[in-house]
């Protein structure tokens, strides 16, 4: 089974349909783009179903389909349709750009877990964030999704001096409507120019909510077994709210995920910039089993190593890892 050196076992993967996205977010991609890979090195649908095959073979039983943007990809159907003949909770995080084309293929294949990305509820800003003028568009199929039964969880990134001033109205969307709002801590990767004066730590967030709420109505929700999340709900809201931390609070120690990037990648863990290459070995007809317990094999205890919150200020922008955008969202 998908174990590593620490006992945790990996029963969730993520794989990365493509490298292109029809939004350009800061903290995703740089504004000069990213080189794309060949697409004779990327996965073709049939490799993408035989390699999540040999996964769940190995006790994987969640598959989250991400990007780039995962609905980009012309062949996505199809994906879906093989994928949603295996034994798993198969879900997907969008940007909610061109969603509302899918309802009947997600409901048909029993994809009901969608991640939307949202980090304004300012149109102005908004496009600023994603260079592109699609709030309205995304907006809209947020509140389609929710009234076709979907559950919909809505990640904002929340940017020090940016959307900092909003987390009290993120969460007021979930008074009358069932929507999960997550708030995520701003991380570094290859050319988001992060640093620590950007970030909006776990406690900067209950602060804010502290503010504009009564404490005592206030509550705090009991975590899924491996939740990346501190969640909580509003006293009477349909929805709730939850903070990510990766950087400030970290979840390592149940951590269960394993990420494969759109060329075929392993990526152990979001921060780290090893990777094992688990196409090339697949196409020339090896076993790829030994190799995926040997990439969890090398997965460290915290955060590809950064265990203290020093060693991030230190590292900045200068990262070798890739984009977000070329690892997966």
């Amino acid at each position: 089974m998908l174990t590593d050196n620490f006992g945790r076992f990996h029963n969730y993967l993520r794989i990365s349909l493509t490298e292109r996205c029809n939004l350009r977010c800061t903290y995703c991609m740089p504004l000069d783009g990213i080189p794309l890979s060949p697409k004779s090195h990327l996965m073709t649908y049939e490799e993408i179903y035989d390699i999540a095959k040999t996964f769940v073979d190995q006790g994987v039983n969640k598959i989250r389909l991400t990007g780039g943007e995962p609905l980009v990809r012309k062949d996505v159907v199809t994906i879906i349709e093989k994928l949603a003949t295996l034994p798993v909770n198969l879900c997907m995080t969008t940007n909610g750009v061109i969603v509302d084309r899918f309802i009947e293929v997600f409901k048909a294949n029993g994809l009901r877990q969608l991640n939307i990305s949202l980090d304004s509820l300012q149109a102005g800003k908004n496009k600023d964030i994603t260079r592109r003028d699609y709030f309205q568009k995304v907006y809209d199929n947020i509140l389609l999704l929710a009234r076709e039964g979907f559950e919909v969880k809505v990640n904002v990134v929340l940017i020090q001096g940016f959307n900092d001033n909003e987390i009290a109205d993120f969460i007021r969307l979930g008074k009358d409507l069932p929507l999960h709002i997550r708030f995520i801590e701003f991380m570094p990767f290859d050319g988001n120019r992060w640093n620590m004066d950007k970030l909006v730590s776990y406690q900067q967030v209950l602060s804010e909510v502290n503010k504009n709420f009564p404490i005592d109505q206030v509550i705090r929700l009991n975590d899924a077994p491996n939740d990346t999340a501190k969640n909580y709900m509003i006293q009477g809201y349909r929805g709730s709210f939850a903070i990510i931390s990766s950087v400030t609070n970290p979840f390592c120690d149940s951590c269960n995920r394993i990420r494969l990037t759109a060329n075929g990648r392993i990526k152990n863990c979001l921060f780290s910039s090893g990777e094992t290459d688990i196409l090339s070995p697949f196409r020339q007809g090896e076993d790829i089993k030994p190799l995926i317990q040997q990439a969890l094999g090398s997965k460290k205890k915290v955060r590809a190593g950064m265990e203290r919150l020093e060693d991030f200020k230190k590292q900045g922008d200068a990262t070798d890892n890739r984009s977000m955008i070329a690892i997966g969202g």
